[in-house]
């Protein structure tokens, strides 16, 4: 058990300590940043989804033919 609360206390530590930080700005930035880049690729994959899903549907209305 000594072991699992000294882990956790040099983790606290670590972070205190010797992580930068990045300041507010710079972080509203870069989550701006994160979220236009998750709509854009969500928008490529429903796409991509789309398409396969009418060339699968074409298929199977060829075999029932």
């Amino acid at each position: 058990m000594a072991g699992i609360v000294n882990y956790i206390n040099e983790s606290f530590s670590e972070l205190k300590n010797h992580v930068t930080w990045p300041t507010y700005a710079e972080a509203q930035r870069l989550m701006l940043i994160v979220a236009v880049f998750s709509v854009i690729f969500s928008l490529a994959i429903w796409g991509i989804d789309e398409l396969f899903s009418g060339v699968i549907q074409q298929y199977f209305n060829l075999i029932k033919r």
